[in-house]
């Protein structure tokens, strides 16, 4: 598993909201009930935590924004880097957030049956190369989701 070791480091740093966006690699063989054993498990933690936000699942990724306490968020990502649902853990953005953009999800989820992440890459202008629009576009999509 591989992510930015300093992650949770520089989410503890922050002092009241922020957020987290990575991606990750789902374990082959991932069944229904394994997604909904994720689900109750991040819903319940995510409340105790003060944490809101938005799983995606498609194609063999997971795309998971994560919003709240700079704590709590440094808490779940610790705590993903010994799950072994997944695999090689790429933060693509992280730091301090103005406002909660998934204020009644404690986790919102979709997949590939709801909505393909892949599909809106296609349809949009949005590069999939430069770090930062990918994850600006990752974010436009969970967002879509929401609506």
């Amino acid at each position: 598993m591989t992510s930015d070791g300093s992650a949770s480091d520089e989410l503890n740093r922050i002092g009241g909201l922020g957020f987290v966006l990575y991606r990750s690699t789902a374990r082959p063989g991932l069944e229904t009930e394994d997604m909904r054993a994720i689900l109750k498990a991040a819903r319940s933690r995510n409340q105790a935590l003060g944490l809101t936000g938005c799983l995606h699942h498609e194609d063999g990724l997971f795309f998971q924004w994560l919003e709240g306490p700079g704590d709590g968020l440094a808490r779940v990502m610790a705590s993903l880097t010994h799950d072994r649902r997944h695999d090689d853990i790429r933060v693509l953005d992280q730091g301090p957030l103005d406002r909660r953009r998934f204020l009644d999800w404690h986790m919102r989820f979709s997949d590939r049956d709801h909505a393909s992440l892949m599909d809106w890459f296609a349809r949009s202008d949005t590069a999939t190369v430069h770090p930062g629009d990918y994850a600006g576009a990752v974010v436009s999509f969970l967002m879509s989701l929401a609506r």
